[in-house]
């Protein structure tokens, strides 16, 4: 497993997170290439079944990151998507899905920094806990 990397899909909004992604490379601040960014109009937009279809096509671990609550392009996405998680995120353990390869958290478009710090956790995180394997009757396809 010493050459293994974890891959991460982050579904970033497009007026923060995303935002704050492009700040981090333009302060030519280093995150772990094996985040893959999906770019969303908002948070509160991620259907739990966006996320389950990443882990069957192969993803080990995914992020939701949005804006931070109160400060919603879309005034209250990010609220919709925190209440949609915590629901969901009690159900991944039922679906033989460890709940550290789930992340949802908030980086404003001035946060650059948090973003790379935010990568490399989810990053750790999941690496530690190796390839994602889900048993049962889906069948995962290999690239992300």
């Amino acid at each position: 497993m010493a050459d293994y990397t974890p891959k991460i899909v982050a579904f970033v909004c497009n007026w923060c997170s995303y935002a704050g992604a492009d700040g981090a490379g333009g302060q030519k601040l280093t995150y772990p290439s094996s985040i893959k960014l999906i770019r969303v109009m908002c948070s509160g937009r991620v259907d739990p079944q966006a996320v389950m279809e990443a882990y069957r096509e192969g993803a080990d671990g995914v992020m939701v990151l949005g804006c931070h609550p109160g400060d919603c392009h879309y005034r209250s996405g990010n609220i919709k998507a925190q209440r949609r998680f915590r629901i969901f995120t009690t159900l991944l353990g039922q679906m033989g899905i460890e709940r550290d390869r789930f992340m949802l958290d908030w980086v404003a478009a001035g946060e650059g920094k948090k973003f790379a710090e935010v990568a490399r956790r989810m990053h750790e995180r999941v690496a530690a806990l190796g390839p994602l394997t889900i048993s049962g009757s889906v069948e995962r396809k290999v690239a992300v």
